[in-house]
């Protein structure tokens, strides 16, 4: 039988029990940021994957998050990204490399190699590993006080979509032509104009006049009704890129318990997986809707192919002796990622590295 005093005494104990789970309880405040809308495949799934799959690696350990989700420019534009979240304004990311190449220069080694890999899964999963593994990749992130989470946002093999047909590398000639970031390097030797631009801005740019084109790629295209304005789809084989990925405010991560930590790491490698079995399952779809929607896409041959990039200056070369003269070991990047490439079999049509 228990006594009163008995009783008094476990009821202390409970409350003193729920007063320190409480204590222990915590609910952290996180505002993620991307420059693109959701109508992106990448802002999709930091949306419908990544924030999910760590809310679920964290129930049962008493922390929880409130997500605060800033996309399409509500908080910071397509490259500002990352000055948001360095700053505070956000804790995490979704990190455009492609439009911080001062920044993030060796991130960008995939623009400055075009004609290597068609395929974004492999180059994702590579430069994912690289971020982890390479200290100049490290370096780079810690350097604007940021920690790579991972969700590597690998990029479908490069279009040209135009207003006009292609079938020959002098059609292009005078042309203007809009491209993302480093990939502005591509058209130098066809005689284009090659102008910096980004997909919030194409469709009107084309609509308006502007351009003449863009190097863009299928996945993005449809969303973006491209080929609204621009019907003429060339599949030139620029390759497969790395354009950013999730990264969080270093010293709000480092402030973190350890499970949270790990359960944002394990959620981007989700984010990273998801994407691109989407992604994959996407593009060859995307381009037959353009299609019956009136686009018409041609495939140029290898002589083209070799005749586009024999013409190029090796940009990737200047760009890794430039980061040399910085500090920074460009041609020791470049090497890594080009060897990785072969070895996994990739043929490119230009050993950058080698010239």
């Amino acid at each position: 039988m228990i006594t009163k005093l008995k009783k008094t005494a476990l009821a202390a104990a409970v409350l003193a029990g729920a007063m320190v789970a409480t204590a222990q309880a915590e609910t952290l405040n996180v505002t993620i940021v991307a420059g693109h809308p959701p109508v992106f495949r990448w802002v999709k799934h930091a949306s419908q994957t990544f924030i999910p799959a760590v809310n679920a690696a964290l129930e049962g350990t008493g922390t929880s998050i409130e997500w605060s989700e800033q996309y399409g420019g509500s908080l910071a534009k397509v490259g500002d990204e990352l000055e948001a979240v360095e700053e505070g304004l956000a804790e995490i990311g979704l990190v455009s490399s492609l439009f911080d190449p001062a920044k993030l220069a060796p991130q960008n080694v995939t623009y400055f190699t075009p004609f290597v890999h068609s395929d974004p899964t492999f180059t994702a999963d590579l430069m994912d590993r690289l971020q982890a593994e390479d200290a100049t990749m490290r370096a780079a992130w810690e350097a604007n006080g940021l920690e790579y989470l991972g969700g590597a946002i690998g990029i479908d093999d490069y279009l040209l979509m135009t207003t006009f047909p292609v079938t020959a590398i002098s059609d292009l000639d005078g042309r203007k032509i809009g491209a993302p970031g480093p990939a502005v390097n591509w058209l130098k030797g066809t005689g284009a104009v090659g102008v910096s631009g980004n997909l919030t801005t194409y469709y009107n740019e084309i609509k308006t006049g502007v351009y003449d084109g863009v190097i863009v790629f299928a996945s993005a295209a449809l969303p973006g009704k491209l080929h609204e304005v621009a019907p003429y789809i060339t599949k030139v084989g620029f390759g497969a890129q790395y354009a950013g990925g999730l990264a969080a405010n270093k010293d709000w991560f480092d402030g973190l318990d350890p499970q949270v930590q790990e359960a944002l790491r394990a959620a981007a490698t989700l984010d990273r997986e998801a994407y691109h079995a989407d992604l994959d399952a996407s593009v060859v779809k995307f381009l037959g809707i353009m299609q019956q929607q009136g686009a018409t896409v041609t495939e140029v041959d290898q002589a083209f192919r070799d005749q586009w990039a024999g013409g190029m200056d090796n940009v990737a070369k200047t760009w890794a002796e430039q980061l040399d003269s910085q500090g920074i070991a460009g041609t020791e990047v470049l090497k890594t990622y080009m060897d990785t490439m072969r070895a996994a079999g990739a043929t490119p049509v230009r050993n950058w590295d080698q010239e």
